[in-house]
């Protein structure tokens, strides 16, 4: 046993030096104990297989064969002992391991780090990043993560916390798209590691040389939560991701840093929006909205508006939409901006008839029309006609509806549009019909066919309404 105990040294010996570029007699002729100097070999090999010493050919002669050794018989059963499963728990990736990367010093648990070790590996472990990303993009996924996840070795070393954790983000990110469940496991349990860290109070962490500075200094740890944030949205767990943002944006308040403030309001109201927590959502851009008025801020107000008006039509909330609406249509018309306020009127209708509101819907789709048409914005002005048109239709209020789509002709018209005219040819038709007025559903429909020749679009359609028009015109 000894032997080959010896023979499995002599063969990690020689893989070390290969890789360190030396050979066994310059490093026997060595006498420091030391360890050898760290080489550049980024991507050390897991654990060396373990084989016999190699034999080495004399100047000359051909090396000698080895025999092949002859096939052992197969012992009785009975002889057989029951062979041990195998692991089904594979070793963490991300954990280091003894004896650590070349690069990693032997005695890193024994001592902190100093800067330029750190420094080489924070080094490393950028060129990793870059190497995996080339592999994947490649389509090795394998040879992707394994320098991934050396990357996040090196990092783990460095105590560069805040590094580390913004890699495990951009890292778990594409094990998440990519369905990779095991490496995510992996990711997530060394950020919940990091968070356990920032949640201890500071006068509990111990203040040696080990401890990461991003722990003990207050603004690097608030710096740390809010990546620990950004990375577990990566990893898709917005609960954990949204009580991270939660606790930044106190320590913003409490510090009464107004930048990192609005800074994080904006990433927890992306993430509520993100996985459709729209009462959440609106809490965050109440108070944005809020906040952009109070210092006058011309360019985000209608932004945080617009989101606002957003999340109430998502979450079904028409009334809460129409003051937003309404705020949004009073600050164009402060800043002395028309353009944007017939869509905005459109909306409001649209959200008044779903409360059952339909005078003030008709009013304000007809209002919307009115803006629109002195401005030329004839797809504002059409957009507001057509749901006007189908409101009366519905309604049966048929000879409106005439009126409104005899409208909208001439507003596609306007705006060269073929496609609409022909639409609204055919809603004339069928009005038309519903009225008994064959002769002008005929002539509606004849327009529209004109059209669709053009256009080489539906035109059997329409040849098909003539004749069903003539029919009943016959009886």
């Amino acid at each position: 046993m000894s032997g080959v105990w010896q023979m499995r040294q002599w063969t990690i010996t020689i893989a070390a030096l290969t890789t360190f570029g030396l050979s066994p007699g310059t490093a026997q002729a060595q006498s420091s104990p030391l360890p050898p100097t760290r080489g550049e070999r980024l991507i050390a090999p897991s654990s060396p297989t373990p084989s016999a010493a190699p034999t080495l050919p004399t100047e000359g002669k051909e090396p000698p064969v080895q025999p092949t050794p002859a096939k052992p018989s197969t012992p009785p059963a009975s002889a057989r002992k029951k062979q041990p499963l195998p692991d089904q728990f594979p070793p963490n990736p991300l954990e280091v391991t003894d004896p650590p990367d070349p690069l990693i010093p032997y005695d890193y648990k024994e001592r902190p780090l100093t800067a330029a070790e750190r420094e080489e590996l924070v080094q490393a472990a950028d060129r990793l990043a870059l190497i995996g990303a080339q592999r994947s993009q490649a389509n090795d996924p394998l040879g992707a993560y394994e320098a991934w996840n050396q990357e996040l070795r090196y990092r783990r070393v460095a105590a560069f916390l805040i590094g580390e954790v913004q890699a495990l983000g951009r890292i778990g990110d594409v094990a998440w798209s990519q369905n990779n469940n095991q490496q995510l496991r992996y990711i997530t349990q060394r950020l919940d590691a990091i968070r356990r860290q920032i949640e201890t109070p500071i006068a509990q962490l111990p203040t040696d040389d080990k401890t990461p500075p991003e722990l003990l200094d207050p603004s690097q740890r608030s710096q740390l939560g809010e990546a620990l944030a950004l990375a577990y949205q990566q990893v898709r767990l917005p609960k954990i991701a949204a009580q991270l943002f939660e606790q930044v944006l106190a320590a913003a308040r409490q510090a009464g840093d107004d930048l990192k403030l609005e800074a994080t309001l904006i990433n927890l109201g992306q993430l509520h929006l993100g996985w459709f927590d729209y009462a959440n959502a609106a809490k965050v851009y109440r108070e944005l909205w809020q906040r952009s008025q109070a210092r006058q801020d011309v360019f985000n107000q209608p932004l945080y508006l617009s989101q606002l008006i957003f999340v109430h039509n998502q979450a079904k909330q028409p009334k809460e939409a129409i003051f937003y609406q309404q705020a949004l249509i009073e600050f164009y018309r402060q800043i002395n901006d028309p353009k944007p306020v017939p869509a905005l009127i459109t909306g409001i209708a649209d959200n008044q008839q779903t409360l059952g509101q339909l005078d003030r819907a008709e009013a304000n789709y007809q209002l919307a029309y009115q803006a629109a048409q002195p401005q030329s914005q004839w797809a504002d002005a059409g957009d507001a006609l057509k749901k006007l048109g189908v409101m009366y239709r519905i309604n049966n209020r048929l000879s409106s509806a005439q009126r409104i789509y005899t409208f909208l002709v001439n507003v596609e018209q306007q705006a060269y549009n073929a496609y609409g005219m022909m639409d609204a040819y055919d809603q004339l038709g069928q009005i038309n019909i519903l009225l008994q007025q064959y002769s002008e559903a005929i002539a509606a429909f004849e327009r529209a066919r004109d059209i669709a020749r053009q256009l080489k679009f539906r035109e059997e359609y329409f040849t098909a309404q003539i004749q069903k028009a003539a029919e009943q015109a016959g009886k």
